[in-house]
């Protein structure tokens, strides 16, 4: 028979595993020296209302933290660390109720570090005939060896807005994090503006939201500052592009836009084109066309989150909320990496001039195929191809897959899309 003293000690017992089981520890490493990290200041900030810091505390000597179960056990909650003024959060996102434990990786920061290169900058633009917005955005990967955080105060990384263009907003998404406002500050050239926000190991992309007069047409001469493996150029189908060098851009097929992509830009070479028109692009879940309908400005593009529709929604902190919806950051990867493997399947053509309302591929030259039968198996290997680059790009911004993993399928389906292209051309 249990006695008094013996449910109390069960009780007891019970309380105290509950209670060890709601606090919340885990572990900083210092992924430039793959050693763990002491003394780094560790947060615990509750997400129930902002970003509130509820705890701080610094690693031990093993680089472990702990922290007391929360008060507010069942809202979800942030671990953030913070080295040399930089704040790192953990790769797996916010802890959700009932998860206890995080793992965050910290780096050694710079003013200047090797391996860093832009791999795109997509320009959208639409317009309801009153004036031109554009949406400007930019991928930029560190991948330094031992990794290490390029930061500074002053500048990690410049763009150029076209001449007349006005500031509205700008953006940084950090590798595996979600967007957050941050400031573009006037840079000593003119239109040249700097972004002081640090550039982690991986993937950093960047937006910058403007608008400039716009009177039907407009022409532009962006001459990027550092090699830029895609450059795209976005806008409405009811918009026409027409390049000053008919040879540089290729379109890609899309349904919702004109998308044109010049591949492999050195730093200051003229990119000049013109565009003409008006559209809208229809944001997520509107009915209609593109073109036609009213303006809902620089912020409704950038929640528009297919490809090419920007980062999203800006957003002060990484948000839980949006962990489990189906909102691929990384979408226009997919977008520009076609544009690559199209360039590609079009290197040995005589391209025509490039004036686009509706792009069209020219066919292929010296292929034994009927040209309708080659492009119908063109556009069925473009389409395969693009369904797995999706989804690749869906695991990784759920963090189903780690860098490692997307880097070996990535190089895999990039391989696999070079050698049918060279199995056609023999």
């Amino acid at each position: 028979m249990t006695t008094f003293w013996g449910v109390s000690t069960l009780l007891l017992a019970l309380s105290v595993s509950v209670a060890s089981a709601q606090s919340i520890t885990g572990t900083v490493t210092n992924g430039t020296t793959g050693k763990p990290a002491a003394e780094v200041d560790v947060a615990l900030l509750s997400l129930s209302q902002g970003m509130q810091e509820i705890g701080n505390t610094k690693t031990d000597a093993h680089g472990r933290f702990s922290f007391s179960a929360p008060a507010d056990g069942n809202v979800p909650h942030m671990v953030r660390a913070t080295r040399d003024g930089v704040n790192y959060f953990p790769q797996g996102g916010p802890l959700m109720p009932g998860a206890n434990t995080a793992e965050v990786t910290v780096y050694d920061s710079a003013k200047k570090i090797d391996g860093l290169s832009q791999t795109v900058e997509v320009d959208r633009y639409q317009s309801d005939g009153k004036r031109l917005e554009g949406i400007s955005l930019y991928a930029v990967r560190n991948q330094s060896q031992p990794p290490r955080t390029l930061a500074d105060d002053k500048s990690t990384f410049e763009v150029v807005l076209p001449d007349g263009a006005e500031l509205d907003s700008a953006q940084a998404k950090a590798p595996g994090g979600q967007p957050i406002a941050v400031e573009a500050s006037p840079a000593s050239q003119k239109n040249h503006y700097a972004f002081s926000y640090p550039l982690r190991p991986g993937e950093t992309q960047f937006q910058i939201s403007y608008h400039l007069p716009y009177s039907g047409q407009a022409s532009f001469s962006p001459k990027p500052l550092g090699d830029v493996q895609h450059f795209v150029v976005m806008m409405p189908k009811s918009m026409t592009f027409t390049a000053k060098d008919p040879q540089r851009f290729q379109p890609m097929s899309d349904s919702q836009s004109v998308v044109m992509v010049a591949t492999n830009v050195k730093p200051g070479e003229e990119l000049g084109f013109q565009i003409a028109g008006t559209g809208v692009f229809q944001a997520e879940g509107e009915q209609g066309g593109a073109a036609g309908g009213t303006t809902g400005g620089s912020q409704a593009a950038a929640n528009d989150n297919r490809p090419g529709g920007g980062l999203g929604a800006p957003i002060d902190a990484p948000d839980p909320l949006h962990q489990y919806r189906a909102v691929i950051l990384g979408a226009f990867a997919v977008i520009l990496v076609m544009g690559g493997a199209y360039v590609v399947s079009k290197s040995n053509t005589h391209p025509q001039p490039v004036t686009v309302g509706n792009p069209a591929a020219p066919a292929k030259e010296g292929w034994a195929e009927h040209p309708a039968h080659q492009g119908d198996r063109n556009a069925l290997l473009l389409e395969a191809m693009k369904e797995e680059l999706f989804q690749l790009e869906v695991d990784r911004q759920r963090g189903k897959i780690s860098p490692d993993e997307y880097s070996i399928a990535k190089a895999a389906l990039d391989e696999t899309i070079r050698r049918a292209l060279a199995r056609g051309q023999n």
